[in-house]
């Protein structure tokens, strides 16, 4: 019964896709399309991708590490919200 619970007020790839969103509007003083690559655009350096980073790990309780640390998993929304679901659901492990 406590993982159902767990799971149920898990955030949903749409509600992640729109909290990252809201942050990178705020943050960046600009609508920024799901879709939209952000390092294309000029909208963020790889300095502010290290603040996603860390504005990723503890919004969702995450670790982002090794290979995971690269700039395409910022790229874009929708990818940021793939790298939070995948490692939100993966099992502990070290990955170096």
């Amino acid at each position: 019964m406590n993982v159902r619970v767990e799971q149920a007020t898990r955030p949903t790839a749409d509600t992640v896709g729109i909290e990252i969103g809201e942050f990178l509007s705020e943050r960046l003083n600009t609508a920024v399309d799901a879709e939209q690559d952000l390092f294309a655009s000029g909208l963020i350096s790889s300095m502010f991708a290290m603040e996603l980073v860390v504005h990723l790990e503890q919004s969702y309780g995450i670790a982002v590490v090794g290979r995971d640390l690269k700039l395409d998993n910022f790229r874009s929304v929708r990818r940021m919200t793939d790298l939070v679901l995948r490692l939100r659901d993966a099992p502990a492990t070290e990955d170096v």
